[in-house]
């Protein structure tokens, strides 16, 4: 890979970094330039305490910053200070300067901000990677939060992003961290979601169709858009009157009922998942709001999951299965919906598997996080040579939040037992709707294809016969065993024939006369049958020792 002055400059500081935070082994991987060596990087690995990592993210630039909000959400991968050092980046981030707010309303809007607004404040009330937040009211007083995005962003974020894909190729092509990790999948996905968070007008989308969705939960408020006011760049929506749930102190919480909160939280992000197949990925707790009416407030849905209907059925059982504590059923689910390496070994993953979940049901279903458990699934998956759909990781990392949402809420709220609770009633609302009109309508237009177009297939699969054409391919995953388990069929059948032949022709030998006998029949005859029972004899001892033998090594 030849690299530009640009290119290595950013590729330098990865690994500078991975070198600065205890990941020397990668980053040695990564000293592959000409002219490019790890010993001229500042620093010894892991030396660098965890507020620094978050402010090196920042200066390395809006993608940077992104990725460690990312991180903030995943406790699976980095130790708890670290966590809460990334926190900071998800609210936190320096702001952009007002007069370039107003130069970006002016571009989009097309008229000042004077012009379309009554009021507009020039200090944000947030300010993160891709954009910072205003108050404003319309002009007809109606307040509103306003969300302009960071100048220039978009190109910073495509330059960074084709520098992340030609290395992570690179790492994919030369590493074994990066066979097994697969790093330009992850960045192809990592963009197409920070694509969709740069364009407004998707999110505005993204509003209507969750707050239309989740109508029927009362407690629960999303804010709609001013779509006159919605652009690329800019979104105007409803000001929610509130405050983060993480700010909320010790008598605060005593005012609102956390119980009831936590559990319509719940049922409301499993209904998005397993049946709308639209939900906010990001519910970190600087996105959720406790509203001045005590109800919860879900912003900021640039980032979002769909799941089509059949990955919805998967990641239903898979989590019901972790849910119960029941390993096996759920390493089998996650097999079926993954797809597999050369190098999968079912056997293991599922013996890990049934470990995860076994230990975590030891410290009692109560203790047992499902989020955390559903990354870990995906991590073991990983290791053995099995790729998970993203949709499985994007929601261990959704409710992996919810649980710490819900533990502010209410700390004896149990999130296990809230998805037993609803799993029933899930999977009720999903059979109603599959057999609604639609559904029906549905079933039969399938069912017609089916019919129709059977005899043709009918035809091809006969042509094809007559005309040997037809292969059947056969994938097996222990192809030796299965060699050597014919093989030896085969040599025992062999063996079996042989020495049936030997009777056979010692039988015909009996009329012939010989000058010499054993018992009184002809000898040679005699001969032939007395070396056939002792072949016979040794051909059933082998075959005990070695069934005996393969029992043995049988895993139990």
């Amino acid at each position: 890979m030849n690299f530009s002055a640009a290119h290595l400059k950013r590729y330098r500081q990865l690994a500078a970094l991975l070198w600065k935070y205890g990941r020397s082994d990668l980053a040695k991987q990564m000293a592959l330039p000409e002219g490019f060596d790890p010993k001229d990087m500042e620093g010894d690995a892991g030396d660098a305490a965890p507020a620094q990592f978050a402010d090196d993210l920042e200066a390395m630039g809006p993608t940077y910053v992104k990725l460690g909000q990312v991180l903030a959400g995943r406790p699976d991968l980095l130790p708890r200070a670290y966590l809460d050092a990334l926190a900071r980046l998800q609210d936190k981030v320096k702001p952009f300067p007002y007069l370039e707010v107003e130069q970006t309303v002016l571009a989009e809007l097309g008229v000042r901000v004077s012009k379309a607004f009554s009021r507009f404040d020039t200090e944000p009330v947030a300010a993160a990677s891709l954009g910072q937040v205003h108050l404003a009211a319309l002009r007809d007083g109606r307040p509103v939060a306003v969300k302009v995005q960071r100048p220039d962003i978009r190109r910073q974020i495509a330059d960074d992003f084709e520098i992340l894909s030609e290395i992570a190729t690179f790492l994919d092509d030369h590493t074994e961290i990066g066979r097994r990790y697969r790093f330009a999948a992850i960045v192809a996905e990592f963009r197409t979601t920070i694509q969709q968070e740069l364009n407004y007008e998707r999110e505005a989308q993204n509003l209507i169709a969750v707050g239309r969705n989740l109508k029927e939960f009362k407690l629960i408020q999303v804010p709609q858009p001013v779509i006159d006011y919605c652009t690329r760049s800019v979104l105007t929506m409803d000001y929610i009157k509130g405050q983060k749930i993480t700010s909320l102190g010790p008598l605060a919480k005593l005012d609102i009922k956390g119980a009831p909160l936590a559990e319509e939280l719940f049922r409301a992000y499993l209904k998005q998942v397993l049946v709308d197949g639209l939900f906010h990925a990001d519910p970190h707790p600087g996105n959720v709001f406790i509203t001045d009416d005590g109800r919860i407030a879900l912003l900021d849905l640039g980032m979002v999951g769909h799941v089509a209907p059949v990955m919805q059925k998967h990641l239903l059982k898979v989590l019901v299965a972790v849910s119960d504590g029941k390993g096996d059923e759920a390493a089998d689910e996650v097999v079926q919906m993954s797809e597999k390496a050369d190098s999968f070994d079912l056997h293991k993953f599922r013996q890990e598997i049934g470990q995860l979940v076994a230990l975590s049901l030891n410290q009692g279903l109560r203790e047992l996080n499902v989020g955390r458990s559903l990354l870990d699934v995906s991590r073991h998956a990983r290791e053995n040579g099995l790729f998970v759909p993203s949709e499985l990781v994007l929601l261990g990392k959704t409710l992996l939040e919810l649980d710490e949402v819900g533990r502010i809420l209410d700390p004896s709220f149990d999130p296990n037992a809230s998805i037993r609770r609803n799993a029933g009633e899930i999977t009720a609302t999903r059979v109603s709707r599959d057999t609604t009109m639609d559904g029906v309508t549905n079933s039969l237009l399938e069912l017609k294809d089916f019919t129709v177009n059977l005899p043709s297939r009918l035809n091809r699969i006969m042509d094809a016969i007559s005309n040997a054409e037809l292969e059947v391919k056969v994938k097996a995953t222990d192809a030796k065993m299965v060699v050597d388990g014919i093989e030896k069929v085969a040599n025992r059948v062999t063996k079996g024939i042989l020495l049936a032949s030997v009777i056979i022709g010692a039988a015909l030998m009996m009329r012939i006369t010989t000058h010499w006998s054993i018992f009184g029949y002809p000898g040679f005859a005699m001969l032939c049958f007395l070396l056939a029972a002792v072949a016979a004899l040794g051909l059933l001892y082998n075959i005990y020792s070695e069934d005996r033998d393969s029992r043995k090594r049988r895993p139990r």
